[in-house]
């Protein structure tokens, strides 16, 4: 997994009922886009440092921008 800052993070719900959090990448950690990731969830404006599983997708407004 590969992120810049803005890209959105999107983790889906593990379980059955659990709700999709959405949140925009403000700062990578790691090496080349890797994770960790500092994200601002859209649900409640915190930042936290997150180490995505793999129920998590980076969505690009780069990519959106190029269709």
């Amino acid at each position: 997994m590969r992120a810049q800052p803005g890209d959105r993070l999107v983790l889906e719900g593990v379980h059955a009922g659990d709700p999709r959090r959405v949140g925009i990448v403000t700062e990578v950690r790691g090496i080349a886009g890797a994770p960790p990731y500092l994200v601002r969830w859209l649900d409640n404006d915190h930042v936290t440092l997150v180490y995505p599983g793999p129920e998590a997708r980076v969505e690009s407004p780069r990519a959106k921008s190029r269709t």
